[in-house]
């Protein structure tokens, strides 16, 4: 992989991931950008201890651009976007709009391919693992950060799920404090090992892969399941079976694992939901996480990837309603088996 560091107009951070090693990236960002002002404020809320982040300067980010002005297509024809290339494989650059900044983190946008229609599950193999790379670098490289406590790399799919640009591609936050949800892991951990003397992820891993009726696909190094105690209508857990706590720790066999257990349940996501009449279903919204432990009080934690869809069935949709929004108390429509046994035969 060789990796080319640049600048934008504005002095924001592009990199580029390139397989080609002989790959040359000099093209200069042409636009005539003002300087990024953004300034995040962070805020506790006294009756959680959540940490929630007030940043109003994105009420003016870019929304649903018409076709022809996609920021995130390389520079071509005339057109100039935030990638000044004429082609690129992968692509990662400091949000123009980011929800953090400064002290309070740090917001890159992943480019996944430079082709506005594809989806990630379109990728090779190869494309698919130059994504991951692009991950793993960011994870180090963010992790070292001063302040930086947790970094999430993470996809939203699909005008359903509320993304703003078509554009294949994902986001990373530096968070500089731990999230709740892994807050909340971290304490469930440390409950079960003072309960067992054993690790949880290790043996939910386990009591999934014994359990095979929420085994939806496996091979040597990763096994992905549909959780017991699943949130969402289809809800996939991907773990690799060593535990580690971020993709920095990943061997190189578990890397090349990777990119066909993940594409091979993309692809089973876009089977669930066949039109009638229609060639070819209907792109499922998701959203696929990367759950990495934190830089404080995550050695008990389990680097794994959730993917789920709010779709329940071909014209439902998973709202958050009253007790989901209003209590963090979540209802399942689809029972956690079924939902496994539809991922399997989706690709029959």
């Amino acid at each position: 992989m060789k990796k080319t560091l640049a600048k934008l107009a504005d002095g924001r951070e592009l990199i580029y991931f390139d397989t080609d090693e002989g790959a040359v990236r000099d093209a200069p960002d042409r636009r005539p950008l003002d300087p990024v002002d953004s300034r995040p404020e962070l805020r506790r809320d006294q009756a959680t201890g959540d940490w929630i982040t007030i940043a109003s300067h994105r009420q003016n980010r870019t929304y649903h651009p018409p076709p022809g002005e996609c920021p995130l297509c390389p520079s071509r024809d005339g057109r100039l976007s935030e990638i000044p290339a004429a082609d690129y494989e992968v692509a990662v650059f400091e949000n123009r709009f980011p929800s953090l900044a400064g002290e309070a983190g740090r917001c890159e946008v992943v480019c996944f391919t430079p082709d506005h229609d594809a989806g990630f599950a379109d990728l090779t193999p190869a494309a698919a693992r130059l994504v991951l790379d692009a991950w793993t670098d960011r994870t180090a490289e963010l992790s070292a950060l001063p302040g930086v406590e947790q970094v999430y790399c993470f996809e939203n799919r699909g005008a359903e799920i509320g993304v703003t640009l078509a554009h294949p591609h994902g986001q990373i936050y530096a968070f500089p404090f731990v999230t709740p949800r892994t807050a909340k892991m971290t304490a469930a951990a440390a409950a079960h090992r003072a309960a067992t003397g054993r690790n949880l992820f290790e043996d939910l891993l386990a009591g999934a892969r014994a359990a095979t009726e929420r085994v939806v696909t496996a091979g040597e190094h990763w096994t992905a399941f549909v959780p017991y105690a699943a949130r969402w209508p289809y809800e996939v857990h991907l773990y690799p079976h060593r535990r580690v706590r971020d993709l920095t720790r990943l061997t190189e066999a578990e890397r090349a694992e990777f990119p066909g257990i993940y594409l091979d349940l993309l692809r089973r996501f876009d089977r669930l939901f066949p039109v009638p009449g229609a060639e070819a279903a209907a792109p499922t919204p998701y959203i696929a996480a990367w759950h990495q432990a934190p830089r404080t009080d995550g050695g008990e934690l389990a680097l794994h990837l959730e993917l789920f869809t709010i779709r329940r069935t071909p014209d439902k949709l998973k709202f958050l309603a009253g007790t989901e929004s209003g209590t963090e108390a979540f209802m399942n429509d689809v029972a956690p088996e079924t939902a496994a046994r539809r991922l399997r035969e989706a690709l029959a």
